[in-house]
């Protein structure tokens, strides 16, 4: 199908208030019970494409298109939209701060625990990396919806709607501050031996060439001196202690853990029950855990969020922190997967973790980094291309463009997801189950990262089977769309497309319908783009335009100034779709092209008739 950015997102925000407002009341449960990750998941269906596609704004009543105020009419009239919408935004921050005025980010029902055993109530308080990620995109997009906004209330002179603002903008920037500390005491590097079993693990993934593995170790060791003296002089903020990496003899790799690490540096000039809080998880990088972090830390950094100047003092502290850890990460990850001279390691399928694990979601979130570093950077073509390739075969094998078969074990990927066990997680509260992380996000991954490489392309046929690949993914997250019920257009139902007993699923999960949003602003953001230009389409174009203009000065040499023929008109009109042409023949030469093709068809018509009136007389 095609991707209708716009409508689609419209069509979400229908389902939206069918399923969660009611009688001017929301309704903040999905398939899971409610916990502060769904929550944020689900106010960024409705403002991430509001604070990032401009047409979709909510925060200036008096410019609101008509369509988003149509589909939001539950909500009341274009400025009762902007109050409702900041009345959600205060609800959540009731709903996720404790008595003692203290941010929450408990993963609550997300958290699974291996066994029978249920997860603790303390386990289930546990902050993880995706609490804090999702916080910061939502504090980013509430404190924009909130500036714009208050720009309003004060034109219409509402004190009572700036007093609120106010008092938002400070509940909603200490979650912030709280939310990017989090995420600064959750990165971590861990150091190895190369003869170690984790060591050896990374080395074997490497080493594509069948070189000695101590070769490899010492090549793996001199492609990454930059990020190994970065990581030692630059990351000083909330680090751990037991990495080595003053030892070049170690291998080591960074990103995220899932969550604070145990025995990581407390952050002293935020409050100290935020920067001092006690860490759980393992100081060992999770692949999941790291690009959830990289696209908050984006929000982070984006132009917009310093365009309207989002972060106080300590946040700037905070973002800079961010910024070194988000680049040297993506540096480091991207140097890893196409190392080598030969086959990029991967291309490798399925990609293997350094403690042994190996899955094909793997492999697609190291390409998710990998396009996140190029997004940073200029993509050459050959990366891309290579890229397309693997893309191309994790739809296969992920079976998003191919059948699944019986007893298929690819449909594992999507349902009921990828289990990561939360090391760590078994200390809390003195002890109990070893918590698990489900991931089923597979299809939304590679549908936003095929979108993203297709906007960096600058090649046609490169970009043309992105998008094509693009579409095959929408069409397959279109048949698991919850057909019937109050949330009927929201996500999500594998069962329709695997089997299983997830085919009358009736309740969101806002989990999988957020990433589709994300999805739906990428695409929208690539559409933006300006279109590719062929050189060769260009010359034509050129030529064409040439050829045309040379016969339009030839025909008025027939006419004059004041000549009000049909001709004369007919003649003006080619003038106009020359200019016209010419305007446009380095952005987009096929229109150009069309258009001078267009005139000449035109003058030549001229051109006979005027001949066939000549031999009639």
């Amino acid at each position: 199908m095609r991707i209708q950015p716009r409508q689609q997102i419209l069509d979400i925000w229908s389902a939206m208030l069918s399923a969660c407002y009611r009688d001017e009341k929301w309704h903040w449960d999905g398939v899971l019970a409610a916990n502060s990750i769904s929550d944020s998941e689900q106010l960024l269906c409705l403002l991430y494409p509001a604070t990032e596609i401009e047409s979709f704004a909510l925060d200036r009543p008096e410019a609101m298109s008509d369509d988003v105020r149509a589909v939001l009419e539950a909500f009341g009239g274009q400025a009762k939209i902007g109050i409702t919408v900041l009345g959600l935004l205060e609800e959540y921050l009731d709903r996720n701060t404790d008595p003692d005025g203290l941010p929450r980010f408990d993963a609550g029902s997300y958290l699974r625990a291996s066994g029978d055993r249920e997860p603790s109530p303390a386990q289930q308080r546990l902050e993880v990396v995706d609490g804090y990620s999702m916080s910061v995109t939502l504090c980013i997009a509430a404190l924009g919806f909130a500036r714009v906004f208050d720009r309003w209330a004060r034109t219409e002179r509402r004190k009572d709607i700036s007093t609120r603002i106010t008092t938002l903008n400070e509940r909603m920037s200490a979650r912030l501050t709280a939310a990017m500390t989090g995420l600064v005491r959750s990165f971590v590097v861990n150091t190895m031996s190369p003869r170690s079993p984790s060591g050896e693990v990374l080395v074997g993934m490497l080493n594509q060439s069948g070189q000695p593995d101590k070769v490899v170790a010492e090549s793996v060791a001199r492609s990454l001196e930059r990020v190994r003296a970065r990581l030692r002089n630059d990351v000083t903020l909330g680090r751990t202690t037991e990495n080595e990496l003053d030892d070049e003899d170690l291998l080591f790799e960074c990103g995220w853990s899932w969550g604070v690490v145990a025995g990581s540096d407390e952050v002293d000039f935020v409050p100290p029950e935020v920067g001092a809080a006690v860490g759980y998880a393992d100081p060992r990088p999770y692949l999941y855990f790291t690009i959830i972090a990289l696209d908050g830390i984006n929000d982070v950094l984006s132009q917009r969020t310093r365009e309207l100047d989002l972060l106080d003092d300590t946040q700037y502290r905070l973002a800079e922190a961010l910024r070194i850890r988000w680049d040297i990460t993506q540096r480091y990850w991207a140097t890893v997967a196409r190392f080598g001279t030969e086959t990029w390691p991967l291309e490798d399928i399925p990609w293997r973790t350094s403690d042994g694990e190996e899955s094909d979601y793997f492999s697609l979130l190291v390409s998710a980094v990998l396009i996140q570093e190029l997004v940073a950077r200029t993509a050459s073509d050959d990366d891309l291309t290579r890229a397309i390739g693997i893309f191309d075969e994790l739809a296969r094998r992920g079976r998003i463009v191919r059948r699944p078969t019986r007893d298929d074990p690819a449909v594992a990927l999507h349902h009921p997801g990828v289990r990561m066990s939360l090391r760590g997680s078994e200390n809390v509260d003195g002890g109990g189950p070893r918590l698990e992380w489900i991931a089923s996000d597979f299809a939304t991954v590679l549908l936003k990262r095929s979108l993203q490489a297709a906007r960096l392309s600058g090649n046609i046929t490169a970009r043309d089977r992105l998008m094509e690949l693009a579409k095959e993914v929408m069409d397959h997250l279109d048949r698991r769309v919850i057909t019937e019920g109050d949330a009927a257009g929201l996500w999500d139902v594998p069962g329709a497309v695997f089997g299983g007993s997830t085919t009358d699923e009736q309740r969101p999960s806002w989990y999988m319908t957020e990433r589709v949003i994300e999805c739906l602003v990428t695409a929208d953001r690539t559409y933006r783009e300006v279109p590719l230009r062929s050189p060769a389409m260009v010359v034509r174009a050129v030529e064409l335009l040439n050829e045309a203009e040379h016969l339009l000065n030839q025909e008025m040499l027939n006419v004059s100034i004041s000549d009000t023929s049909a001709n004369r008109i007919a003649l003006d009109g080619v003038e106009q779709q020359l200019a016209r042409a010419r305007q446009v023949v380095n952005v987009q030469p096929g229109t150009a092209f069309t258009l001078a093709s267009a005139a000449l068809i035109e003058l030549d018509r001229l051109a006979y008739a005027r001949l066939d009136a000549t031999r009639s007389t």
